[in-house]
C-alpha cells in the first residue's frame, strides 16, 4: 500500500470499543453500587453481601479458563456478544430480584458473563495486535473502558434520584443488550484461520506465561488491596465525604481514561521490558509515598503518577501475553485474565488483615515491597517468553536472536509494532490529507454527541459548570463539588480536540506514517 492510499475503514473496530463501552459502564457501576442495593432493597446482612460479591468474582475466576478455550475455538465476537447477552439476564435478574436466591442466580450469570465478554475481546484485541497493530489496540480498548465506567457514573448518579435501582438495572441489561447487538454484526471470522492459529503444543505456551502470571497476580493483589485501604484512610482517618474523595481520584480517572490510546507511542519506543518496569517501581513510589503523606492534595498527585504509568504498563502487559500465546490468544488472555482476578479477590483480605495487626504504615510498605520486586522479576519473566528483542529505533532483522538465545520467527512478535514487513506502513498512518480531514470531522461529532449528552446529564443533575456560566454567570458556592468540577475539565477537553480536530479542515495534511528510524 503506497503512502498516498487510503487507509481501509474499520467498522469491526469501531464496533468492539463500542460494545466494550456499553458493557463496561454499568458493569463498573455495578461494582460501587451491589452491597448498596443489597442492603437497601434486600435487606441483606454484611456477611450476604460480601458472600453474594465473592460468588461472582469466584465463578468468573473459574468460568475465565473455559472462556479462553471458546475464544480459541470459535468467532471471538460472537463469544463476546454470549457473555455481553448474559451481563443483560444478570442486569435484568438485578431488577426483578426480590430475594438474595435471586441476587445470587443474578450474580451467576453476571460473572459468567464478564468472564466471556472481557476474555473474548482481549482476545479478539490481540489478534489485531499480531495484525500488526501493536499496543494501540490494547490502548484503544483500555481507553474505552474508562470512557464507559465515567458515562455509567454520570448516568447512575441522574436514574437513581429519579428511578431508583430498577430502572437503572433496566437501562445496564438495555445497554448490554445494545452491545450483543453490536458483537454479533459482521462476518464470521474464518474457521480455518483460527484453526491454523493454534499451532503450538498445547501447555507450552502455558509454562512460558507461568513467571508472568505469577507476577501480575502478586503486584494486582498488593495494588487491589492498598487502594481498598486507602478509600477506608480518606473516609475514617482523614474524614472525607464521598465527593471529596472523588475529587482526590478524579485528576488520575481522567489521566487513566485519556492515556492509553496514545501511550504506544512512548512504550512501542521503549520496548515491553522497560515499560512494565517502569510502571511497578512507580507502584512501589505510590505506594511508598502513601505512607509518608497525608494530605489530598499530595494523594491526588502521587495517584496520577501511578495512572499515568498503569495506563502505559497494562496495555504492554496483555499484548505481552498474546504474543507469546503460540497462537492460542484466547487461552493466554483467559489464563492472564485469572490470575489478575485471583490478586485482586485475595489482596485486600491480607492487605486488610496487615492493616488490622500492623497499621497503615506497615501496609504501604509491604505494598511498596510487593511492586519493588515485580520490577526486579518482571525482566526474568519477559525473558521466559522467549520472544524476539525488540529494537528501540529500528525494526527486527531476519535472523535476530531471540532472548533466550535461539533463533526465532520475528513474526512473533508483533506486540510491540516490530513487524518485518518494515516497508509497509500500518493501514491506520497513510491517509492523505483529505480522507484524514473526514476522518477527524467524524471523530469530532462522536466526541461533540457524547459531550452534548454528558452536559445534559450533568444540567438534570444541577451539575453542569457551562450550565452555571451561562444562567447565572457563576457556580454558587453551595453547588460546587466533583461533578461540576469535572464538567469543566471536560469542557476544556472538548474546546481543545475542536480546535485540533478542526484545524485538519482548515489547513489539510496527511496523517504521516510512523518512522521506523
Amino acid at each position: 500500500m503506497s503512502a498516498g492510499t487510503k487507509a481501509p475503514a474499520d467498522p469491526a473496530g469501531r464496533r468492539v470499543l463500542s460494545a466494550a463501552l456499553l458493557a463496561s459502564a454499568p458493569a463498573e457501576v455495578l461494582d460501587f453500587l451491589l452491597p448498596l442495593w443489597a442492603g437497601s432493597t434486600l435487606g441483606a446482612g454484611a456477611f450476604v453481601v460480601g458472600a453474594l460479591i465473592a460468588f461472582e468474582a469466584v465463578l468468573s475466576l473459574i468460568v475465565r479458563p473455559l472462556a479462553g478455550e471458546l475464544a480459541d475455538r470459535f468467532d471471538q465476537r460472537r463469544v463476546a456478544a454470549a457473555g455481553a447477552g448474559l451481563y443483560a439476564l444478570s442486569f435484568a435478574g438485578y431488577a426483578l430480584a426480590d430475594s438474595p436466591v435471586a441476587a445470587f442466580a443474578a450474580a451467576g450469570l453476571g460473572g459468567a458473563g464478564g468472564a466471556l465478554f472481557w476474555v473474548a475481546l482481549r482476545a479478539w484485541t490481540g489478534q489485531r495486535a499480531q495484525d500488526g497493530d501493536g499496543t494501540s489496540a490494547y490502548g484503544k480498548l483500555l481507553s474505552a473502558e474508562g470512557q464507559g465506567a465515567f458515562a455509567g457514573y454520570l448516568v447512575a448518579f441522574s436514574v437513581l434520584e429519579r428511578g431508583g435501582y430498577p430502572l437503572l438495572f433496566w437501562l445496564g441489561g438495555a445497554a448490554c443488550s445494545v452491545a450483543a447487538g453490536l458483537l454479533l454484526r459482521g462476518p464470521r471470522q474464518d474457521p480455518a484461520r483460527a484453526a491454523a492459529e493454534r499451532r503450538e503444543r498445547r501447555g507450552a505456551a502455558e509454562r512460558r506465561l507461568l513467571p508472568l502470571m505469577v507476577v501480575s497476580a502478586v503486584t494486582a493483589a498488593a495494588e487491589a488491596g492498598l487502594w481498598m485501604l486507602l478509600l477506608l484512610r480518606l473516609q475514617t482517618d482523614l474524614g472525607l465525604s464521598p465527593n471529596e474523595i472523588a475529587l482526590v481520584f478524579a485528576p488520575g480517572f481522567v489521566v487513566f481514561v485519556l492515556l492509553p490510546a496514545h501511550a504506544h507511542r512512548l512504550t512501542d519506543r521503549l520496548g515491553r521490558t522497560p515499560a512494565m518496569v517502569a510502571s511497578f517501581a512507580a507502584s512501589a513510589l505510590f505506594a511508598a509515598g502513601l505512607a509518608v503523606v497525608s494530605t489530598p492534595p499530595a494523594i491526588a498527585v502521587l495517584w496520577t503518577v501511578a495512572a499515568a504509568c498503569f495506563a502505559a504498563q497494562i496495555p504492554v502487559e496483555q499484548a505481552t501475553v498474546a504474543a507469546a500465546s503460540g497462537g492460542r490468544i484466547g487461552r493466554a488472555m483467559g489464563l492472564y485474565e485469572s490470575a489478575r482476578l485471583a490478586g485482586v479477590v485475595v489482596g485486600p483480605l491480607v492487605m486488610g488483615l496487615l492493616y488490622e495487626e500492623a497499621g497503615w504504615v506497615a501496609a504501604c510498605v509491604a505494598a511498596a515491597a510487593t511492586s519493588a520486586l515485580g520490577a526486579l522479576v518482571v525482566p526474568y519473566a519477559v525473558r521466559r517468553l522467549g520472544l524476539a528483542r525488540e529494537r528501540k529505533a529500528s525494526g527486527l532483522r531476519a535472523g535476530d536472536v531471540g532472548e533466550r538465545g535461539e533463533g526465532i520467527d520475528i513474526d512473533m512478535d508483533t506486540d510491540m509494532n516490530t513487524n518485518t514487513e518494515a516497508a509497509r506502513p500500518p493501514a491506520e498512518s497513510v491517509l492523505g490529507p483529505k480522507a484524514h480531514a473526514r476522518k477527524e470531522r467524524r471523530d469530532w461529532y462522536l466526541h461533540t454527541a457524547a459531550f452534548a449528552l454528558g452536559q445534559l446529564i450533568l444540567w438534570a443533575l444541577d451539575s453542569s459548570w457551562l450550565v452555571w456560566q451561562i444562567t447565572d454567570g457563576g457556580v454558587p458556592d453551595g453547588e460546587r463539588g466533583p461533578l461540576v468540577w469535572v464538567g469543566r475539565i471536560w469542557l476544556t477537553v472538548w474546546v481543545v480536540d475542536t480546535l485540533w480536530s478542526w484545524s485538519y479542515t482548515v489547513w489539510p495534511r496527511e496523517k504521516k506514517p510512523k518512522s521506523s528510524a
